[in-house]
């Protein structure tokens, strides 16, 4: 097999990539620039963020179109979608990035916050698929979409209720809506992270490694998070042609994390994972 082709998508590709401002976001709209993809980029709080994100997009010599979307303000904040595809002249992936937690007990836990976090993640999450979809169907030539979710799509934690009751129902909704469009040509498929290295989890877009200070993970079988171009990577090749026969399915990028089960109960010294 010619391996460059795992990469390299069909010519000429729109992406459109949400949450595309810092990390995991930013990562893949610059893996899918490099794999050939004009992208439309979109940001929630920090524009100059994606500002950067299109800036490399930009210096791989391919389009970037920039778009705000605010998914506390539904249904219309998808209508930023079918802005960025106009823009590009089409949209051929859509990779939904996206996304909000919490840090409080369902206990305390007020409905508002529940509201929040299941709002952003789930029901923005349908709508740019749901437009994103339409759009490839009535172009009649296929498409990718990759959501991506989290180890907690599959594993529940504590203090994270409306994110991991969202984020097993976009596992589901993926699958749903891998047989749907499945006669149009169009994968649908999940990227499932661990703790990846990036602004929103306190660090830094470096690459980390298991002997500098502060990343060492004994919980994780290969010993430290990941970094956000290892999960691109995932997504990179969902996108490609290669992946054309692989629909429906949820890609954990976690380092073994969700291998450990029992491993990690049996082994635990204290009651701290009691507290979010």
């Amino acid at each position: 097999m010619d391996l460059t082709s795992i990469t390299e998508l069909d010519s000429p590709r729109r992406a459109v990539v949400t949450g595309a401002d810092s990390g995991i976001g930013r990562a893949v709209a610059v893996a899918l620039a490099a794999a050939g993809c004009d992208v439309g980029i979109t940001w929630h709080e920090d524009e100059a963020g994606a500002t950067a994100t299109a800036d490399e997009v930009r210096r791989l010599g391919r389009r970037a179109e920039v778009e705000h979307l605010d998914l506390t303000r539904l249904p219309e904040a998808a209508d930023a979608v079918d802005r960025l595809a106009d823009r590009l002249g089409g949209v051929d992936v859509l990779v939904q990035c996206s996304g909000t937690g919490s840090s409080t007990l369902l206990l305390d836990l007020e409905f508002e916050e529940w509201r929040r976090v299941v709002s952003t993640d789930l029901d923005g999450a349908f709508l740019c698929l749901q437009r994103a979809a339409r759009r490839m169907v009535d172009a009649g030539s296929g498409g990718r979409i990759v959501n991506i979710t989290s180890v907690h799509e599959h594993q529940p934690r504590v203090g994270a209720g409306p994110y991991c009751a969202a984020k097993g129902g976009l596992g589901l909704l993926t699958r749903t809506a891998a047989i749907e469009l499945a006669e149009h040509g169009i994968t649908v498929n999940a990227v499932a992270p661990g703790e990846i290295a990036t602004p929103m989890t306190g660090q830094t877009d470096e690459h980390p490694r298991e002997d500098r200070a502060g990343h060492q993970r004994p919980g994780v079988p290969l010993r430290r998070p990941g970094d956000a171009r290892e999960v691109a990577a995932v997504v990179a090749f969902l996108c490609s042609r290669d992946a054309g026969y692989v629909t429906g399915a949820s890609w954990s990028v976690d380092g073994g994390m969700l291998q450990m089960g029992p491993m990690a109960g049996s082994h635990l010294a204290s009651d701290d994972w009691r507290r979010p």
